[in-house]
């Protein structure tokens, strides 16, 4: 069946292996009845129409436990509702600036990408700061093509590394790790840029020469000093916390409380987020799983694609990439994998 072909530009692949995956910020509350069996989110596929959100008053009051990753007392934040003002909180609960908190991870204080604090935030998850360390500047020589990286961002500004690929450039040089924050590149600076910037900037860096790159690693503890991870991707199904209720933020919308993915919805997000690597040589489960919602009650892929142009049009995906999407969807409600 036909996706209206020319009904909106084509976008070339960003990249092969230098891909990206961001974290997103924006949180709103919703569904207050609901919290001992939902999620609440931080996401970008939230719509800014209908209702204003509820005055602060009337939101649940929903209180996170936190710690710095490399060691400090508990601290206690509440009444965040996207990326940035949790960064605050933290701020606030250890006396540093928000600006020093580079990422987060959940119920662990290493630096591990399958923990990463995403989208999503079980409402009894305990949360770790990962904060600026030492900074450090390489040279490095492209001889070839793709460098082996993963870059993710943290929804404030700083695009990071969050997989190394075995074998690759990269790979061979010891000093670059996952968790490192890239603060630029040839001297030009990436603080504010998004994941698919740097990936698109790390890509079109010519074979064949060096390239200077600067990195910020987050701090560590004794024992997590020389545990090199290849931050590889979480497994199929797994659901971040411990408790039943998920908190989901977004960046355009109110964070809400809802229901947990389904084992379809699951099974789907991992294909679509698969695809988005194939072809578009970034990782992004937030993303795919906004398609996911687009895609599961449309009768044909014209619909769907039609859903996709109003909702996520700048990305202007290809068309044989929305039939795929489309397909995995498909594949995914019928239970094959």
């Amino acid at each position: 069946m036909p996706l209206g072909l020319g009904r909106r530009k084509k976008a070339s692949p960003l990249v092969e292996n230098e891909e990206a995956e961001p974290i997103r910020a924006g949180l709103n509350v919703a569904g207050m009845d609901g919290l001992d069996g939902g999620v609440i989110g931080l996401g970008e596929s939230a719509t800014s129409e209908g209702l204003p959100p509820p005055h602060s008053s009337m939101r649940p009051r929903l209180i996170f436990h936190t710690q710095l990753a490399h060691g400090s007392p508990t601290g206690r934040i509440e009444g965040f509702s996207n990326v940035r003002e949790l960064y605050a909180k933290i701020g606030e609960a250890f006396g540093i600036p928000p600006s020093e908190v580079m990422f987060c991870t959940l119920n662990t204080h290493k630096v591990d990408m399958d923990k990463l604090l995403g989208g999503q935030i079980g409402l009894e998850d305990f949360i770790f700061a990962h904060i600026k360390g030492q900074r450090k500047e390489i040279e490095v020589f492209k001889g070839e093509d793709a460098l082996g990286l993963t870059i993710t961002d943290n929804g404030a500004g700083y695009a990071f590394i969050k997989r190394i690929r075995e074998g690759s450039v990269i790979h061979q040089i010891q000093v670059i790790n996952v968790g490192d924050m890239i603060e630029s590149i040839n001297g030009h600076r990436l603080i504010g840029c998004r994941h698919y910037e740097v990936a698109k900037m790390l890509k079109e860096l010519p074979k064949g020469k060096e390239f200077t790159i600067k990195l910020v690693e987050p701090l560590k503890a004794f024992d997590m000093i020389s545990q090199r991870s290849g931050g590889s991707r979480s497994a199929s199904g797994v659901q971040l916390g411990t408790g039943r209720g998920t908190l989901r933020l977004r960046s355009k919308g109110p964070a809400t409380v809802e229901e947990l993915p389904s084992a379809f919805e699951e099974k789907a997000i991992e294909k679509v987020d698969d695809l988005l690597e194939s072809y578009m040589g970034i990782r992004d489960s937030e993303l795919a799983a906004t398609m996911v919602e687009l895609g599961k009650d449309k009768k044909n892929p014209d619909e769907f694609a039609e859903a996709l142009d109003e909702t996520l049009g700048d990305f202007a995906f290809p068309d044989e990439f929305v039939f795929d999407v489309w397909g995995a969807i498909g594949d995914a409600k019928v239970g094959r994998v």
